[in-house]
């Protein structure tokens, strides 16, 4: 079976004779050259503004490390802290004695809605 010549075959979206003239000029870019202590090096481009600075650190893609733009010298990896429950960080702020005191108060609280209940069964 032909076709009448209607057929888009092989085509994308964007696709066309203008290419980047129908999208704009690109702008300017700069490569910034990034390592981690691993010594991986990152090369993520920015758009080259006068005012602007490039970040001083980047993340590794490959390690995560905090990389940066001195080679001989890379920034040493963030100290991660480990997870706390809930019950550690109320350790934190309350003392033995304070906690103790807290949950014979909530006991008590809970016994008298008890027997209230028994009351006016």
């Amino acid at each position: 079976m032909a076709t009448a010549g209607h057929a888009i075959r092989g085509s994308r979206v964007g696709a066309g004779p203008m290419g980047e003239q129908e999208r704009g000029e690109v702008a300017p870019r700069t490569a910034v050259s990034y390592w981690c202590l691993n010594g991986h090096e990152t090369r993520p481009s920015f758009a080259a503004v006068e005012d602007i600075e490039p970040p001083e650190h980047w993340d590794c893609p490959r390690c995560g490390f905090p990389a940066g733009q001195d080679r001989s010298n890379p920034p040493a990896p963030l100290r991660n802290e480990p997870y706390k429950t809930h019950l550690a960080y109320v350790k934190e702020r309350r003392s033995e004695d304070e906690g103790a005191a807290l949950l014979e108060e909530a006991l008590e609280t809970l016994r008298a809605k008890r027997s209230g209940l028994r009351q006016a069964s």
